[in-house]
């Protein structure tokens, strides 16, 4: 049955088709009823095949296709490991769950089944993607998401700043996207093919640590722009202009995992290049701390969740970066489960207050909203940090890991600690400044709770973010020897073992803890001003934004204006509109001898032959 992987792509890419052409006719609310039922059927097939990896009966396998580009030995080939099975689940359930949601969500909207189309289109490129057994389909996979995600962000076109977001996501992530393109231009020099089974199995001996290290550098700037790591995380929190399920399919099952994926299936390479896994290390801790303590001073409840992404994804890059691969794959998932419940909770919540984001305006809704509240309870937990609750498993492997790796991996590591503390402080204060304290919404809103096709996606996440932990705990390694198989030959880096581990885990459980009471302790009693100083500056951004334009954007347009107007405009036209017109004025002149008169065409025939005559003769040519 493996033969039929592909089918796993194909189901929402027909959907999308279908649905983007017809969604009109078929309307509202069958269009998201469609949709919904595509991505779920792919997550049961996947799930079967999916069984005998888990049972031991089954192994990695590639499933070709067709030949693509013959001279170059692409092939349109799918690969079904569990690390790609992990991922399709991921992709697929929680993608699943959003769509369901979205069907309540984006209801009434007038481009309802056009929505779904574009929401299909973004799972079938991110299966592509995770699926792809070489680097050729995967950048296919890595192109189609960015597409998606443009199409998504700006789907409110009409919006400015909806616009405006689609577009800067799209332009930042080229950026990424040409170290990605190089990179692969290097890996085709290096091995000749761009297959992963024949590259993983080549590099330890046939690549200089010099290639390695410029090839993984060139990789992780695609994966900095993807997974929006510093500098090019700027895109993610301007990406809350899109409809609210957009968001939580960006930020727990698509686009923004796909770095990290991308570094975990090429693990091989990362590992032969040392400088490159301290970069990647450092880049990843320091997104995680930076982006936490601008979600300390957010007041749109979305923007508190996206800069919470980008440092959550901070503590993945930092995991893979210590090659700590597993931890890294464990923490993506526990995070798409309550990353996803938060985005939803939140786009109940704003639904509820008649559209109103700034958390200053909401207060009060515990009372009226209490399944919301209480999964996203399960939600705040989690992602604080508090046992036994998944979060406190993934995030405190991965940190374990690093205080293990030693050395300077243990400054990263007590960097990741600090972000730990910010993470529970931030996620506490939305909590209360969301669903504590006195009603402050807008005049005239009835908030009320969310209907059921909003609220049953939330409790199956809140199941999923409470219990995901023990897929994976030091008592029961069950991802580490699932995920086995695909980081055959990788060496990992293992959190420490005995006395160490504990005292570790139960120091994070005391700054998460330590955190909520920060939080709980500023918030509870009254809400407090949080103007000028660091809290303008946190809720601006620290102005980066600001900065690119002075010292990317300006100059690239300075540049632009430029040649659009000297270098093309005067030079280039000018060359070619100077060699057209002396071609015009030497016609001109010629024109007067066209006078009509056969006498005057005889004088210049008989001219021009005894002028030939007489050429001949001086050259010798008559003897």
């Amino acid at each position: 049955m493996i033969d039929y992987l592909w089918v796993l792509i194909v189901l929402p890419l027909l959907g999308a088709a279908a649905l983007i052409v017809f969604g009109k006719r078929i309307g509202d609310p069958w269009s998201g009823r469609l949709a919904s039922a595509l991505v779920g059927t792919a997550f049961l097939i996947a799930a079967g095949f999916t069984v005998p990896l888990v049972t031991g009966n089954g192994h990695p396998e590639t499933v070709e296709l067709f030949s693509w580009i013959p001279v170059l030995g692409v092939e349109v080939s799918l690969l079904w490991d569990p690390l790609a099975a992990l991922m399709t689940l991921i992709v697929t359930g929680v993608g699943f769950l959003i769509h369901v949601y979205a069907v309540g969500y984006m209801h009434g909207d007038e481009r309802f089944g056009r929505f779904f189309g574009y929401m299909n289109l973004f799972i079938a490129s991110m299966l592509t993607l995770v699926l792809a057994s070489n680097f050729v389909v995967m950048f296919v996979g890595w192109e189609l998401v960015g597409l998606s995600s443009y199409l998504l962000i700006s789907f409110w076109f009409v919006r400015p700043a909806a616009s405006a977001a689609g577009k800067k996501a799209f332009i930042v992530n080229r950026i990424g996207d040409w170290g990605f393109l190089v990179a692969l231009l290097l890996i085709f020099a290096a091995f000749g093919t761009f297959e992963f089974a024949a590259v993983f199995a080549e590099a330890p001996t046939g690549l200089t640590t010099g290639m390695a290290t410029a090839i993984t550098l060139l990789l992780f700037l695609g994966a900095v722009g993807k997974s929006a790591q510093i500098p090019l995380y700027v895109w993610l929190p301007d990406a809350m202009e899109g409809p609210t399920p957009v968001s939580a399919l960006i930020h727990a099952a698509t686009m923004v995992t796909a770095g990290i994926y991308m570094i975990a299936r090429t693990a091989v390479l990362f590992g032969l290049a040392p400088a490159t896994l301290t970069v990647v290390a450092t880049v990843g801790a320091a997104t995680a701390l930076f982006a936490a303590t601008l979600a300390m001073g957010q007041r749109d409840i979305k923007r508190v969740l996206a800069y919470s992404t980008i440092s959550q994804l901070g503590y993945m890059v930092m995991a893979v970066g210590v090659t700590a691969f597993t931890a890294g794959m464990f923490h993506l998932m526990t995070h798409a489960f309550f990353k996803a419940l938060l985005f939803l909770g939140a786009g109940a919540v704003i639904h509820a207050v008649a559209g109103e984001q700034d958390m200053s305006r909401m207060g009060g809704l515990r009372k009226v909203m209490p399944i919301t509240f209480w999964t996203m309870v399960v939600a705040w937990l989690a992602i604080a940090g508090v046992a036994p609750l998944s979060g406190f498993w993934s995030k405190d492997e991965i940190l374990a890991a690093a205080f293990a790796h030693g050395g300077y991996f243990v400054f990263l590591w007590a960097i990741g600690v600090v972000a730990a503390l910010l993470t529970a402080f931030y996620m506490t204060r939305l909590m209360i400044l969301t669903f504590g304290g006195e009603e402050r919404w807008p005049d005239g809103v009835e908030a009320s709770e969310a209907p059921p096709i909003l609220t049953v996606p939330l409790v199956i996440l809140a199941v999923l973010s409470a219990t995901a932990g023990i897929f994976n705990t030091p008592f029961r390694l069950g991802l580490e020897h699932f995920l086995e198989p695909s980081f055959e030959g990788v060496t990992q880096q293992l959190p420490p073992a005995g006395a160490t581990v504990v005292a570790l885990a139960a120091l994070a459980l005391v700054v998460a803890l330590v955190g909520i009471f920060w939080g709980w302790a500023r918030y509870s009693r009254r809400l407090p001003v949080e103007e000028g100083g660091f809290w303008g500056a946190a809720v601006e951004g620290y102005r980066v934004d600001d900065w690119y334009g002075r010292l990317v954007v300006a100059p690239g347009k300075a540049m632009a204006t430029w040649a659009a107007e000297i270098l093309d405009g005067r030079i280039i036209d000018g060359v070619v509109n100077g060699v057209g017109g002396g071609v015009k004025s030497f016609g001109n002149s010629l024109s007067g001898t066209q006078s009509g008169l056969v006498r005057w065409y005889g004088a210049v025939m008989a001219a021009g032959t005894l002028g030939l005559l007489l050429w001949l003769l001086l050259s010798g040519g008559l003897f």
